[in-house]
Parts: structure tokens; sequence; C-alpha cells
């Protein structure tokens, strides 16, 4: 395991560590730090953020932050955020012919309630699913921790019987994943493909990175040779390069598949690709519970640690 890699794992640690969060979050720049990966807490500043996004060519992917709700209240308040985000999407235009959609976590929709849990969740999720449809645009379930893998992908498959176009999120650090891959790469399916930013096992996850790389190239060949609609999430040019030279291997349109950068990684990246006639979509989360997805982000490419920490030493 090389240095990266233990930064990686110290960081997803963090993620888990109150005391930390606490001190991070009470720190005076924090906030101001934040808002280039995170546009705000209220609707109006991602509705903000995904009309700026538009006007330059881009779509854009919309997550409200949150995960392992086990309120049956906090749930419901996580259905009608995102009940509500849709409505100001739609009424200013950004939804038709899916420019912006949202990015739904199962575990945040009341997946982990004690009994009823997952059926509670996929009832949430079917509201907002029947929503975005009248709104024009499209769903696509996050993917969290291995020990929700098979309840997402049943979540998935009972969703997209109503609503076909409800997207999938595989990760490539998985060692099932390649096999999921064949699984849906078929006509009509949306399948999002990033590397994994959870600390998982060795028993069911790769390790180091050139090893997640790698599978991400296998997996990514799988889905550009089959008949669905590859949704590449990576903001390594290499990655980036693998996947412009797979897609016309395959003989991909522009419009048979599309890229995706998060919000406030790589601008730069993110508009070459746009401005070069290929899809690029941001994916942008807002809310409260902004520092576990934060420390993921770190954990993914840990450059950006330099950026907040000198953020953090700047006075305010």
């Amino acid at each position: 395991m090389d240095a990266s890699d233990v930064l990686r794992n110290s960081l997803l640690q963090l993620a888990k560590q109150e005391s930390i969060r606490d001190l991070v979050q009470k720190a005076p720049v924090s906030r101001a730090v934040v808002k280039r990966f995170v546009p705000g807490a209220q609707h109006a500043d991602v509705v903000a953020a995904a009309g700026e996004i538009a006007a330059t060519g881009r779509l854009s992917t919309i997550d409200y932050l949150g995960e392992d709700t086990t309120d049956l209240a906090q749930a419901q308040q996580t259905r009608d955020a995102y009940l509500e985000l849709l409505t100001a999407l739609r009424d200013e235009g950004l939804t038709e012919g899916g420019t912006v959609e949202v990015s739904l976590k199962l575990s945040a929709l009341g997946q982990a309630l004690p009994g009823d849990g997952n059926k509670i969740a996929l009832e949430h999720a079917r509201e907002i699913c029947t929503l975005a449809d009248l709104a024009g645009t499209t769903v696509t379930l996050d993917m969290e921790d291995h020990t929700t893998t098979d309840l997402t992908l049943e979540a998935l498959r009972e969703l997209r019987a109503d609503f076909p176009g409800v997207g999938a999120v595989l990760q490539s650090y998985l060692y099932r994943t390649e096999a999921d891959c064949r699984d849906l790469a078929v006509a009509g399916s949306r399948v999002r493909l990033c590397k994994g930013a959870y600390k998982e096992p060795e028993s069911v996850a790769f390790q180091s990175g050139a090893d997640v790389d790698k599978s991400y190239v296998r997996c990514l060949k799988i889905l550009m040779e089959g008949p669905g609609y590859p949704m590449v999430a990576t903001h390594d040019p290499r990655l980036v390069e693998i996947a412009g030279a797979l897609a016309a291997k395959a003989g991909r349109a522009a419009s048979s598949f599309e890229y995706q950068m998060l919000y406030g990684i790589r601008p730069d990246e993110q508009k070459r690709i746009s401005d070069r006639g290929d899809q690029l979509r941001v994916y942008i989360p807002y809310g409260e519970e902004w520092y576990g997805y934060l420390m993921r982000r770190m954990a993914e490419k840990p450059a950006n640690v330099m950026f907040f920490l000198r953020g953090l030493a700047t006075k305010g």
C-alpha cells in the first residue's frame, strides 16, 4: 500500500469521527472553503448553481446530502426536500430533457429503518421518480457501501419497471462489479461507473489505487461495448482519455454516453470536455450534511486535502 492509499484510508476513517467533524464544522472559514465543493444548504443555492452550469452547456445531477437515516421523520424530510427541489428546478425550466436530474441515496430515504425500511425507502424513491418523470427528467440511485449493493440493485429493478430511465451506480473497487456491469449493460440502462468512496474490507474490494483503476477500465469496456448508456464518473485524465478511446472503438456517438465530474473539481477540464462536443454532467451536492461528503471527496483525490487545509489556515 503506497502513501496515497494510506492517506485515503485515513480520510475515510476521519469521515466517521464525530469529534473531528465538529472541529471542522466550527472552524471560522470552513463554510467558505466548503463552498467550492457544496454550493449551499438551501434549494435556492443549488438551483442557482445548476442554472449557471446549464448556461455553459453542461448537464448536472443534484444530491441532497444525508445518509444512514434511522428516523422516519428524517427520511420523510429528505423525500420532501427532493420533491421541493424538483418543483423548483421544473419551474426554472431546468429539468426539461434531463438537463438537471437528481441522485438519491436509499439510506437517506429510510432504508436502514427497522422493520419496513426497504419498503419505506422504495416508496419514497418512487414518489421522487414520479415527480421527476412528470418534470421531464431522470433519477439516479447512488450506490453506498457494499452491504447495501444487493438491496440497491433490487430497488433499481423495481423502479425501472415503471421508470425505465432510472440510473444505476457501480463502483469499480468491488470485485463483483464486472459481473454487475454485464448484467446492467443492456438497452435503455443508464449506468454511472465510479471508483468508489467508502472504506471496504479486502474480502470484497481492491485495496490499491492501481487495482481499482484496472478494474475501472475492464468495467468501462463492458459498458461501452453494450447497448446501454454509460456515465463515466472520473476526474483522472488517463481514464478520461481511455473512455474516449473505448467510445470511439465502439462507434459511439457523443449523445450515447456522458462524462461526470464533481462540482468544484477540475472545472477547466469540465469546460474542455463540454466545449469539444461531449456531454459532461456535474454532480452537485447541497445541504447541511456536508462533512462526510467532503471527507470522501478528499479520499478520492488526496490532492484536494492541501486545498482544504490551506483554506482552514487562512484567517477569515
